[in-house]
């Protein structure tokens, strides 16, 4: 594969952040560029080429503000008590609070909800089938949001309104049997490009053959 080829991939792949603080709540997002994404997004792996995935996009503003309501309720206690941790936050895990309160107070502005679902009622699977669903829809929402980052778009996975998925539903017409997996806001991004975020060295987090075997 050419370099320059290598290069683009590349920087989309380590430049995908998580945006919440900077989506752009007044620019439209044209359907057909959420259709063309998705259509990406379904060539990624499926278990057993089920291809049980089903995609919710939500942009009528009385529903997005529903879900919003929902998500917020789970969300503001949550996000006090630090994200479900220690009171007692580093630096960073402040930041990300911050970040992420900001979202869900704003959720209802962002112009695209997308809500992945996939065929089977997972909690009731033992873990290795839960496992191989999940397996089968998480690609495709990471190819969605890789295919939304190349567009000039910005998402988030969530799931803080899962707790009250079966509301979502009715909300929503998802029938029984069908698992909602997330909620992905999407918007175009505000500002210049992404950096690769700070991670530890793949050495320090990569075992060869052993747990906490270098290589």
């Amino acid at each position: 594969m050419p370099a320059r080829d290598l290069t683009a991939i590349d920087h989309v792949l380590s430049t995908t952040r998580s945006v919440r603080k900077r989506l752009d709540f007044d620019r439209a997002v044209e359907p057909e560029i959420i259709e063309e994404c998705l259509r990406l997004a379904i060539q990624a792996p499926t278990g057993g080429n089920s291809q049980g995935w089903r995609w919710i996009v939500v942009t009528d503003a009385a529903k997005r503000l529903a879900l919003a309501e929902m998500y917020r309720e789970i969300a503001t206690p949550y996000l006090k008590a630090g994200l479900g941790g220690d009171a007692e936050v580093s630096a960073q895990q402040g930041r990300v609070i911050d970040s992420a309160t900001y979202l869900a107070e704003r959720l209802h502005e962002v112009p695209v909800h997308v809500i992945p679902c996939i065929y089977g009622e997972l909690d009731s699977l033992p873990n290795f089938a839960a496992a191989g669903s999940y397996g089968s829809i998480m690609p495709a929402m990471w190819s969605f949001q890789l295919a939304l980052r190349s567009r000039g778009l910005g998402s988030v996975l969530t799931t803080l309104h899962l707790p009250v998925a079966e509301r979502a539903a009715a909300l929503l017409d998802i029938p029984a049997g069908v698992t909602q997996v997330g909620l992905i806001p999407v918007a175009y991004f505000t500002g210049d490009d992404f950096r690769p975020a700070v991670r530890r060295p793949v050495e320090e987090i990569t075992y060869w053959n052993s747990w906490k075997q270098a290589r």
